[in-house]
């Protein structure tokens, strides 16, 4: 089937460079990416993967997050260790002390 369609897509710029990476590691242009992604919606008259909210907390979910907002978020993460506001793993995961 030949290819006739143009699709002008607006996307947040980072999710767009990550999706690239990715994709070029794979061998996978981005055009063909897309392609398959529409193929998959019309065979299954579905979304081709499972939708869910994740379980983390919205801060570590660095989809979408600038590297200086993933920058911002890893000091903060360090100043946290730093002052000693941490959890023992033993403590989150009511575990016995001695293991």
């Amino acid at each position: 089937m030949e290819k006739t369609a143009t699709l002008n897509l607006r996307v947040n710029p980072v999710i767009k460079q990550n999706a690239e990476q990715v994709l070029k590691q794979l061998g996978i242009p981005m055009a063909t990416a897309v392609d398959m992604f529409l193929r998959q919606v019309s065979i299954t008259n579905s979304i081709p993967f499972k939708l869910e909210i994740p379980l983390a907390p919205p801060e570590l979910i660095l989809d979408g997050k600038s590297p200086d907002e993933i920058k911002a978020l890893l000091r903060k993460g360090i100043e946290e260790i730093e002052n000693g506001d941490v959890y023992r793993i033993e403590d989150v995961l009511e575990l016995p002390k001695e293991i």
